[in-house]
């Protein structure tokens, strides 16, 4: 336990953080299993709007330092793959 005042107040904020990170980082995840589903059943346009909104989510969260740049990018572009042979497939 922290025994200086500015030390209980960090607790707080970094609890808080903790849970808003969590949050954004769990939202994420729902979202990639929803696009995942949707080119599992190779249905091509609810897939193109879930990968817009993983590549929000995943934009969002690296601008904030929730997850670093590099990493958002690196899932966006693997996604992109996946959603770009789904459209091969069905052509």
């Amino acid at each position: 336990m922290p025994n200086i005042k500015s030390a209980e107040k960090r607790v707080k904020i970094i609890e808080k953080k903790t849970a808003e990170n969590k949050s954004v980082k769990s939202k994420i995840s729902t979202y990639i299993k929803k696009f995942k589903v949707a080119v599992e059943n190779k249905d091509v346009a609810v897939a193109e709007v879930a990968y817009n909104d993983v590549a929000s989510l995943l934009d969002k969260a690296a601008s904030s330092n929730v997850i670093h740049q590099n990493s958002a990018d690196r899932r966006k572009a693997h996604f992109s793959k996946m959603l770009d042979d789904l459209k091969k497939e069905s052509k």
